[in-house]
C-alpha cells in the first residue's frame, strides 16, 4: 500500500516531511490554501491527483477535502460551531459549511470526532447516517504528559496553587466567563490563582478585558503559547482544570489533564458530556455561578476530588491513537471498496 501525505498550506510548504512517519511520502509541489478553497467552493478543479499522483482515497483532515479524478473522499469534520455560531468565527473558518456541502453532494464520507457531531452533521447537511462514522481522537502526547515536572509548573505559574486553562484564546473558549467566576472563588480561598496558558487566536481583547477588571488580577497569570515540556510541567502542578468551553465537538485538553490526575470542571456544550462523561464536573455554558461552585468543589481535598481524578484517569485511557487509527483504517477499506 502507498501512502502519501499533503499538507494544505502555503506557508508550511516544505515542513511535511518532518512530521510524518518513515514510509509515507510527501507531496512537494506547495498547496496554497485560500486561492485552493476559493476554487473548490465552485469547481472541482484542481484535483488532488494533481499533487499526489493516482490514489484510491483521500483524506481531508480538516473540514476541506480536495476533489478527485476517481478516488473516494472524506473529510473530517470536527465541529459546526461555523454553522451554530458564525459569531465566533473567522472569516476563513466561515467558508467551511460551504466546503462540507460540496463534498458530501459529490459522495464523500464523513469523519466526526464525536457521535455527537455525527448527528449534527447528519442533520444539517442531510447525509445519509451509513455515510458518517463517529471515531474519537487519541489523547496526543499521554507519556510525555506523565513526565511533567511539577515544580517546574509552579514556577511557571508562579504559584503552588492554581486553576489551569490551557487552549488557544478565541471567543468560543469561554475564559472571560471562568476570570468572573475565578473572582468569586478568589473571595473564599485566598491562595488559589488563575493560570491561563495557550496563543491569541482571536478575539483576545474580550480577555484581557476581563483580567484588567478583576479584583484579583494579580492572582490570574497568561503565560501564551507553551511548549510540550512546559504544558505538560503546568498540568502536573495545578490543582484544578477548568474548560468554560461555549461549543466543543470533542475536548482534548480536559482529556490531557485527566491523563495526568487533574480533575476537571468542564460545561455540558456540545460533545463535552460525550466524552467526558461522569469523570469532570459538568456545568450549563455561560453559567458563572455553576462554574465557580464546580470550581469550588473540587478544589476542596476530598472523597469526591479524588473519585473525580480516579474516573478521569480511568476515561482518559480509553481514548488511543491505536483505536483512532484502527477505526480510520477501516473507514479507507470501506470508502476506497
Amino acid at each position: 500500500m502507498r501512502l502519501s501525505a499533503f499538507a494544505l498550506t502555503w506557508r508550511g510548504r516544505g515542513g511535511l516531511p518532518a512530521f510524518v512517519p518513515d514510509g509515507i511520502e510527501t507531496c512537494s509541489r506547495p498547496m496554497a490554501a485560500r486561492p485552493l478553497r476559493s476554487l473548490w467552493r465552485r469547481l472541482d478543479y484542481p484535483p488532488i491527483e494533481y499533487w499526489t499522483g493516482p490514489v484510491d482515497v483521500v483524506h481531508g483532515t480538516n473540514f476541506v477535502v480536495p476533489p478527485s479524478r476517481r478516488a473516494a473522499r472524506i473529510v473530517t469534520v470536527h465541529d459546526l460551531t461555523a454553522v451554530h455560531y458564525p459569531e465566533l468565527c473567522t472569516a476563513d473558518t466561515l467558508r467551511y459549511p460551504s466546503l462540507i456541502r460540496r463534498a458530501v453532494a459529490a459522495g464523500a464520507w464523513v469523519h466526526t470526532p464525536s457521535a455527537f457531531v455525527a448527528r449534527e452533521v447528519v442533520e444539517q447537511f442531510q447525509i445519509g447516517q451509513d455515510r458518517v462514522r463517529a471515531i474519537a481522537h487519541g489523547v496526543p502526547g499521554a507519556a510525555r504528559l506523565a513526565t511533567g515536572d511539577a515544580a517546574s509548573g509552579r514556577r511557571l505559574a508562579g504559584s503552588g496553587h492554581f486553576v489551569l486553562a490551557l487552549g488557544a484564546i478565541e471567543p468560543r473558549k469561554g475564559l472571560p466567563l471562568l476570570v468572573r467566576a475565578f473572582d468569586l472563588v478568589a473571595d473564599a480561598d485566598h491562595e488559589i490563582n488563575l493560570v491561563v496558558a495557550g496563543p491569541d487566536a482571536w478575539g483576545s481583547d474580550a480577555l484581557t478585558a476581563a483580567i484588567e477588571a478583576s479584583p484579583n488580577r494579580r492572582r490570574i497569570r497568561r503565560l501564551g503559547y507553551v511548549g510540550a515540556d512546559e504544558k505538560a510541567a503546568l498540568l502536573a502542578a495545578a490543582a484544578v482544570f477548568a474548560y468554560p468551553s461555549l461549543y466543543e465537538g470533542f475536548g482534548l485538553p480536559p482529556l490531557e489533564a485527566m491523563t495526568v490526575g487533574v480533575p476537571v470542571v468542564a460545561t455540558t456544550a456540545g460533545a463535552l458530556p460525550e466524552v467526558l462523561g461522569d469523570a469532570a464536573v459538568l456545568v450549563p455554558p455561560g453559567d458563572m455561578e455553576a462554574l465557580a461552585g464546580g470550581l469550588a468543589e473540587l478544589l476542596q481535598d476530598g472523597g469526591g476530588r479524588a473519585a473525580r481524578v480516579e474516573e478521569g484517569r480511568r476515561r482518559a485511557s480509553a481514548y488511543s491513537w491505536g483505536r483512532c487509527a484502527d477505526g480510520m483504517l477501516d473507514l479507507y477499506t470501506l470508502a476506497g471498496s
